[in-house]
């Protein structure tokens, strides 16, 4: 794995305004293939109030079908990433759950702040809501999904369906989620963390991008960092997973206190000795294997799935 490490990183520039070109066109050594069992169609959505048009990818959707769907958000620092770069990772966890699985390209920061990424998720999981019937899904069991950045927005997601009350989750699968603009900022991290992949100075251009200003103060929009949340109650229960070297591990582990604080399910896996991305880096290891299976049953637990289902 290290040295899978060392070439991602190798030449990488530090992350900057004039670093986000280079950053944005590198190509992936980690993604995985398309494979032409499972569907994928791209498809342009609009949002009549923001007169703004989506771009989302519907993954192994068939109509007259009854499956669970899940809603994801790509990773990337909020300022980087395509949904196109997930999708043969979720082409696979489409196959293992017997889902639909819809993914956003939503807007990227700094060009696009907070407010219009959180709409455009939106309107893809009113979208995705609307049509079930067309796409073969099971209106009653969506859940909403994302990794990093992705995962942020999957909890910005469901606090935006609960508050608003027009689409119903079953859950939410936050994966080493992005969840506080001031770990790394206002808030010091322990040495040992955050070193490989994500570090703290990625972090705080990240959230600088996307909140339009420096993150960490009191002034911060509490409705664009899921971690200034006050109120948990009634969100849909959760699956966090993190690793303990990474960035996120410490405002993972709140998250999830949090949530169970307030009456909310929430299950916390902590991965000793692993970095963020470490799943997608080596997805062959033992415990990346691991924590893809732990995710699964998670999913499974939600959807009320009661099959055994066993990864070679």
């Amino acid at each position: 794995m290290s040295g899978q490490i060392e070439d991602f990183t190798r030449d990488a520039p530090p992350l900057t305004n004039a670093s986000l070109s280079e950053l944005r066109n590198r190509d992936l050594p980690f993604r995985r293939p398309l494979v032409d069992v499972v569907p994928v169609e791209q498809r342009l959505i609009s949002d009549e109030a923001q007169d703004h048009h989506t771009s989302i990818y519907t993954i192994n959707a068939k109509a007259g079908q009854n499956r669970p769907a899940i809603l994801h958000m790509h990773g990337g620092g909020f300022v980087a990433g395509k949904a196109s770069d997930a999708l043969g990772m979720l082409q696979q966890l489409a196959l293992d759950l017997d889902s639909v699985i819809v993914t956003v390209d939503y807007r990227l920061a700094p060009e696009a702040r907070w407010k219009d990424s959180i709409e455009d998720n939106y309107a893809a999981l009113k979208w995705l809501y609307s049509n079930a019937e067309a796409l073969g899904v099971d209106a009653r069991r969506i859940a909403v999904m994302g990794d990093s950045a992705g995962g942020g927005h999957a909890a910005l997601l469901a606090i935006m369906a609960r508050d608003r009350g027009e689409v119903p989750l079953v859950h939410q699968c936050l994966i080493y989620p992005m969840l506080d603009d001031r770990s790394g900022s206002t808030r010091q991290l322990p040495y040992h963390v955050g070193g490989l992949i994500w570090t703290a100075d990625n972090n705080r251009f990240g959230w600088e991008a996307f909140l339009g200003q420096v993150p960490g103060t009191d002034n911060v929009p509490k409705q664009a960092v899921p971690a200034r949340l006050d109120d948990f109650s009634d969100l849909p229960p959760a699956f966090i997973g993190v690793g303990t070297l990474d960035l996120f591990v410490d405002e993972g582990i709140s998250y999830a206190q949090r949530m169970n604080q307030a009456g909310v399910t929430a299950e916390l896996i902590l991965v000793p000795g692993v970095f963020h991305g470490f799943d997608v880096i080596a997805p062959n290891a033992v415990v990346s294997q691991w924590f893809y299976r732990a995710m699964i049953q998670a999913f499974k637990r939600a959807f009320g799935i009661t099959n055994d289902m066993m990864l070679d």
